[in-house]
C-alpha cells in the first residue's frame, strides 16, 4: 500500500539552494516512489551550534511503496551521494534530509521516530510543510495550521517559489 511522505531538506555548505533542489530531484530515483512536490525554499539560521552558516531549507512530498526503515535508508544513501558526514550534533552540513512524516503512522524507534520528534519547534520545516499541504493534521500534534501558528522562534524566510508536480497537492494534505 503506498503511503504519503514529507521529507525535510536541508543544507548550509557549499552552493546549499542547487544541492536542495537537486536532492528533491534525487527523490525520484528512490524505488517505488514519485515526487508529488517540493515547497519554495526559505533560509533559516542554524539551531543548536550556532557558529555556522545559514540553512536553506525545503520540504519534498512523495508517494512510495516503501515502507519508512526503507524510505529512510534511501535518504541516508542520498545524503551520502552529496558527501554528509555527521560529526556532531547539528553540525554544518552539505545535506540533512529528514522523514518528517509517514502517513498517518506513528512511529517510535530507536532509529526513527514519526512524526520526526522536533517538527512542532521547527518553523523552517512547519512553514514549508504548510505550504505543500496547508490542511494536514498530524497524528499526536494536531492540525499543521496551530503548530506553525504556536511554533517558537523566527520563522524562515522565503527565497523561491514552490515546485509542484503534476500531483494535485490538496489530495497530498488528506492523506
Amino acid at each position: 500500500m503506498s503511503q504519503v511522505a514529507y521529507i525535510g531538506l536541508g543544507a548550509n555548505l557549499g552552493d546549499a539552494a542547487a544541492t536542495v533542489t537537486a536532492a528533491a530531484e534525487a527523490l525520484v530515483a528512490l524505488p517505488a516512489t514519485r515526487l508529488l512536490g517540493r515547497s519554495s525554499l526559505y533560509r533559516s539560521a542554524p539551531v543548536g551550534y550556532l557558529d555556522q552558516p545559514d540553512f536553506i531549507n525545503a520540504v519534498a512530498a512523495v508517494e512510495t511503496e516503501l515502507d519508512a526503515a526503507a524510505l529512510l535508508d534511501g535518504l541516508f544513501e542520498i545524503e551520502a551521494a552529496f558527501g554528509r558526514q555527521r560529526t556532531f550534533r547539528n553540525a554544518p552540513r552539505t545535506l540533512d534530509l529528514d522523514l518528517l512524516l509517514f502517513g498517518r503512522e506513528r512511529i517510535g524507534r530507536p532509529e526513527l521516530t514519526v512524526p520526526h520528534p522536533r517538527l512542532a519547534e521547527r518553523g523552517f520545516v512547519l512553514l514549508p510543510l504548510a505550504e505543500l499541504a496547508p490542511d494536514l493534521l498530524i497524528e499526536g500534534l494536531g492540525p499543521l495550521a496551530e503548530l506553525l501558528a504556536a511554533c517558537p522562534g523566527e520563522l524562515p524566510q522565503r527565497l523561491s517559489q514552490s515546485v509542484p508536480s503534476s500531483a494535485a497537492m490538496p489530495d497530498v494534505a488528506r492523506h
